[in-house]
């Protein structure tokens, strides 16, 4: 098991797991393999994969069975959506039992809005990259993003943006940032002309507006992205613990 900074061990193992249990190798309901079976596979202590494990049952995706062993929650069949997926739209579709795709619709650079400015921590007027995208399922419109970063942040332009790569690519490869946590706001709101042109939605319906402030590890703001969603196409449904 290859060991990276700045992650611990412990994180490592814990999204080691995540991935296998979100690529169905281990599969809702399965029994995992044990404490000293997993730090055999992957190298490590027992206590690092106990912590893990604890980790991954806060988020729901394990159950612990005292005396019995850890299991894949088998419900996670039933909830498309977890709160750290909830960003990656792509997921989300594909975890809706669609083809996920990524349009870009326009890229340039531009002042920032008062309410960028602030949600940024930027001067008003400071240059950001505005990204206009949309997100198909199976080729129909779901959802429409409308994304800011700071164009002081783009360190790494290359022969051009790609500005249909999934967020977090984007900002891996362009600014040279990891994203570690976003904060959301969810609302419904009527759809506007452009909305309705592009997710194909009458004026009568409400949609929801994913509002999604994206972190660094340095605790510093990094992106803004505001974000229409068809709900009736895509599940929002979400797991959450109980403690």
């Amino acid at each position: 098991m290859l060991i990276e900074r700045p992650k611990t061990i412990t994180t490592q193992v814990s999204d080691l797991l995540a991935t296998r249990i979100r690529n169905q190798d281990y599969a809702p309901g399965d029994k995992m393999p044990s404490e000293s079976d997993l730090a055999d596979q992957l190298g490590v202590s027992r206590a690092t994969v106990r912590t893990a494990l604890a980790r991954l049952a806060t988020q729901g995706l394990v159950l612990r069975k005292q005396g019995d062993g850890t299991y894949v929650n088998a419900n996670l069949e039933q909830v498309p959506t977890r709160m750290g997926g909830m960003w990656d739209f792509l997921r989300l579709i594909e975890n809706s039992g669609f083809h996920a795709t990524i349009h870009l619709r326009a890229q340039k650079v531009r002042p920032a809005s008062a309410a960028e400015a602030a949600a940024l921590n930027l001067a008003d007027g400071a240059p950001v990259l505005a990204l206009t995208r949309h997100f198909c399922a199976d080729g129909q419109p779901v959802i429409l993003a409308h994304t800011t970063i700071s164009a002081a942040l783009l360190v790494d332009e290359g022969d051009g943006l790609d500005g249909e790569l999934p967020l977090s690519e984007f900002v891996r490869r362009y600014c040279h940032k990891e994203i570690a946590y976003a904060i959301f706001d969810i609302k419904a709101r009527m759809p506007d002309a452009d909305v309705m042109a592009y997710l194909r939605r009458t004026p009568d319906t409400p949609l929801l507006l994913l509002s999604q402030l994206f972190y660094d590890h340095s605790n510093q703001p990094i992106i803004l992205s505001l974000s229409d969603f068809d709900e009736q196409v895509i599940s929002l449904r979400l797991v959450q613990t109980w403690e």
